[in-house]
């Protein structure tokens, strides 16, 4: 997983942090704080630029929760729901989550947008509502940019100082990297096991 993961580094540049970081945020199978962590590694080891890698990951990541939104904002509240019915076993939700997420957005102001950024499991679900309200296009975008540019620069940073003062730190990236997919995989089929509907 770490070799598939440098590879699109490397080989894909900047383009291929956008593409990881899209995917993260559309259906996560890599983390980002992978993905913006080994970026920060590979800044530290001379083979990308800071500034760069933080356009690319914070373009990929907004870009990725604008689909969320899209599909909130296309679908609405009567088409959504039909969706959510038939398909909420997989997504672990069921409709009640949904409206209740979406009466936290409404009730907490559209700052939420900005301040979730920071949360690993409300990042990108979070979109999702601020579509169904039909929240600007503007805005969303110029929240989700700043808040994923400030999580992004965390992740680059933390890369960048382990790059510096480890000098072996390649040989542990792919394991921890491949331990990671690993768990989220196993939560995310544990939670679809054990979980039932309350209706």
């Amino acid at each position: 997983m770490n070799d598939w993961i440098i590879h699109l580094i490397e080989g894909g540049g900047y383009w291929g942090i956008a593409f990881l970081m899209v995917i993260e945020n559309v259906f996560p199978p890599i983390p980002s704080e992978v993905i913006m962590g080994l970026g920060g590694i590979a800044v530290a080891r001379g083979r990308m630029e800071f500034w760069p890698l933080m356009l690319a990951g914070t373009v990929g990541s907004t870009a990725g929760n604008y689909c969320w939104y899209l599909l909130g904002r296309t679908l609405g509240y009567e088409r959504l729901k039909p969706f959510v019915n038939r398909f909420g076993r997989w997504l672990t939700v069921e409709w009640d989550d949904v409206e209740a997420i979406v009466r936290f957005f409404r009730r907490h102001g559209q700052w939420v947008v900005f301040a979730v950024r920071f949360a690993p499991f409300m990042r990108t679900m979070i979109s999702l509502p601020a579509g169904l309200t039909r929240m600007g296009h503007g805005r969303f975008l110029l929240f989700t940019f700043a808040g994923a540019a400030i999580w992004n620069a965390i992740l680059a940073g933390a890369g960048f100082y382990l790059g510096r003062n480890f000098g072996d730190l390649e040989k542990y990236t792919g394991p921890v990297a491949t331990g990671t997919l690993v768990v989220v995989l196993i939560a995310y089929v544990w939670r679809v096991i054990v979980w039932k509907p309350r209706g």
